[in-house]
Order: C-alpha cells, then structure tokens, then sequence
C-alpha cells in the first residue's frame, strides 16, 4: 500500500509512526512534511489541492489521510472522491462547522447540542456596544480558523474592547475575526474527544487533556497546545453518559438531518462544569497534540480501522490501559513572533521517549528550527508521574536557541 498523509506537524509525525508498523505499507508520502516524516517515508513540498490530486494519481495513492483543517475546508476531500481517490476527512461542507464558528454555533442551537449562550456578531460597533454592560469574565472567538489561538477570555470590557478591535479592525487572523462569537464564560476544566466517523455513526477515542495555554499553570496566551495527556484522569463514566447524551447522540442527529455525511474525524471540544458537559467547539480532524498521545495508546490497526470506515461498517476502538504524555518544545515568542533557523542538538541522548517533530526540518547534516511548535516528546506508562519523568529527563538535553516548554504538563 501507499499512503499520503497531508500535513507538516507533530500530529502527521505520530500517524506516520503507528503507520510505519503496518508491513502492507511500503511508501508514506508525507505533504510537506518534517525532520521525522523525512526518515518515515518522503516528503512532498507542494501543499495545493491540485498538486496533492495529481501526486495521489501519479503514485497511485491508496489512502490519504488529512490531518490540518485548512485542506478540508478548502475541499481536498471532494476533489479527490471526484477522481476516485480514497480519502480520509471532512468535505468541505462537513468542514464548515470547525471553518465558521457561527455556523456551528447555529448548529448547535439547533439541535439542542449542550453549549454556551452565545451572539454572533458582524459589525465592530454592534461587539463593541454588547460587551460595556456585560458581566465578567466573557469569552469572544474569532470565527473563522485562527491556528488554535482566536479565542480570548476577557476579564474586563478593556480587555474585550482590545480583542474586539485586534480581530476585526488589526485583522491579526486575517479574515479569521471579521464575524465574533461572544459568549458566556463557562467555569471548568477541558477534555478532548475525537471520533471516527463511518458516515452514519460516531465512535469516541478515550478523551485527552490539552495544555492550550503558553505559561505554567494555563498562564499566558493560547498555542495550538503546549502538551496533551490521555486518558483525562478527571473524566468520570457520568461525564462519559452525559457527552453521549447531550452531545454525541444530537451531533449524529444534526450531521443526519443537514446530509454532512462524511468519513473522517470529528473532536469535540469539551468544558465540564459543576452542570456537567458543554461543548466550546468542534474541529472537523484530528486535534494535535492530542493526536500524539492517542495514537501511542491505540490499540487497533490505523488502516484497518479507517478503511472500515470508510466502507461505511462499524468499528470498536481499542486502548491500552497505560497513561501517555506529550511535552511540546517551541521557539522563544511562540505564539507571537519568534524566530527560526537555529539548530536542534542533544536529540540523540533521547531515551525514553518517542521524539515527534513539527517545526522542525533536516538541512544538510543539521536538523533546524522552522516553526513555533518545534517538537513533541511523548511517553507512555503505568502512571502520569512516571511518564512525567520520562518526557522531561528527554527534554533536558535537547537544546535550541530560545527554546521553552511547560514544566507542569501531566500535572492535573
């Protein structure tokens, strides 16, 4: 078999390593790839949808899988089954409930999907006149897709009034934050829970813990993650009644109703309150760096499991029943401005772990920075703790210029 997996972060790195142990794989094309996807299979440095159709025809492509949202909001998946490719990922209508958060909130309401109150807005004065006599904290969201970072807690109307004209006057997510989502501030903690979808059902991973903000102690601004734990220890089975209930089964029901049929993932992001489960978001793909840590619990074959999703049949999900952890490394300034180019030393005293690049790439002998998310070190274990000390005794020697990471991630 061959395989095409689009996408250049730690997430791809991770699908490529549990894919490396399937014998019936004899090539990974990887688009565009990174420093452990170039030791995995090849990397292909063109990202367009055409180029990537064309490659999948040319080296005749038996599965891809996409990892990135912007690809499957910009329809890989429907070009593709135009030419007869099988591919993995939401159509680009399925694809809209992650690519507009207005949109999915209207789903949301409409199905009775537990989830914050909430009021779109597309006018700067109209945000701007809601928010003076709101009570605090308030969470405002850039619509559109942002990285993982257009969503702002505001403590008061100054820090929402200067979010408010950063998204839709500064434009700092480009078209992302010209329509806001302003909504009530759910006090909690998050879980991550990514399904498969055989196109009629929905089948839950076991939920993860993402660590989205910079700082120790969820300190600071949002990242795309800045480490992930699996299972959530947090998580009870009334949680898990209660998602199936309030959220899942509706999911299915409005996916139904609306024909968004599709064969892909689907992550459900969650707040768990004193009131139980709410859903923030959905993301219409596998979430990273959560991805990093399911995949070295899963138990079942990638291909296997995938290919019988997409026949349309039912799967059951296996996991092992140890803890895994993800400590991401990033570049100094990450998410803001940071720099890149430096090199990355110390990664063969890594001895526990199992190393993941994302923002990294090999140049001549050297391997440099070439992002803000730089790497992943992910451990698995009978215990968190003891997983903890694997991940940070691998971080210690690893050195770059600016490099920082959490010191708490697996700390609950």
């Amino acid at each position: 078999m061959k395989i095409l997996i689009v996408g250049n972060g730690a997430r791809e790195s991770a699908l490529g390593v549990k894919l490396k142990q399937d014998k019936r794989i004899s090539k990974i094309f990887f688009a565009q790839g990174n420093a452990t996807t170039d030791n995995l299979g090849q990397n292909y440095y063109e990202s367009d949808i055409v180029s990537l159709r064309n490659l999948a025809i040319k080296e005749n492509i038996d599965l891809t899988i996409v990892g990135p949202e912007a690809p499957l909001v910009n329809g890989i998946v429907d070009e593709f089954r135009k030419n007869d490719l099988q591919i993995f990922g939401a159509t680009a209508r399925a694809a809209k409930l992650e690519g507009s958060k207005a949109y999915s909130k209207k789903f949301m309401q409409d199905y009775n999907i537990k989830t914050a109150k909430a009021r779109v807005f597309d006018a700067y004065h109209d945000a701007m006149d809601y928010v003076k006599d709101h009570s605090y904290p308030l969470v405002i969201k850039a619509s559109g897709l942002a990285g993982g970072k257009g969503v702002v807690i505001c403590e008061d109307v100054l820090e929402a009034n200067s979010t408010i004209h950063k998204f839709m006057i500064d434009r700092i997510y480009g078209d992302a934050g010209i329509q806001l989502i302003i909504e009530e501030y759910l006090e909690g903690y998050e879980v991550s829970i990514i399904a498969f979808s055989n196109g009629k059902k929905l089948f839950p991973c076991i939920p993860a813990k993402d660590y989205k903000k910079a700082g120790n102690g969820e300190k600071g601004a949002n990242t795309g993650g800045m480490g992930s734990a699996a299972p959530t220890p947090e998580w009870t089975a009334e949680n898990q009644i209660d998602f199936e209930k309030n959220i899942l089964e509706p999911t299915i029901v409005g996916l139904q109703n609306k024909h968004l049929n599709f064969r892909g993932f689907i992550f459900f992001g969650l707040m768990v309150t004193k009131d139980g489960c709410y859903l923030l978001e959905y993301n219409m793909r596998l979430g990273d760096p959560e991805t990093q840590v399911l995949m070295a619990l899963l138990e079942n074959n990638l291909v296997d499991t995938i290919e019988s999703c997409l026949k349309g049949e039912d799967i059951e999900l296996k996991f092992s029943d140890k803890k895994a952890l993800c400590l991401v490394m990033c570049s100094g300034g990450y998410p803001q401005n940071y720099e890149t180019g430096f090199e990355i030393k110390g990664i063969e005293k890594v001895e526990h772990s199992t190393l993941l690049f994302a923002g990294a790439a090999q140049e001549a002998k050297k391997i440099v920075t070439t992002g803000g998310r730089v790497l992943s070190l992910v451990a698995t274990a009978d215990s968190f703790e003891e997983a903890r000390k694997k991940v940070y005794a691998d971080a210690l020697p690893i050195h770059f210029d600016y490099a920082y990471y959490r010191q708490d991630i697996g700390e609950f």
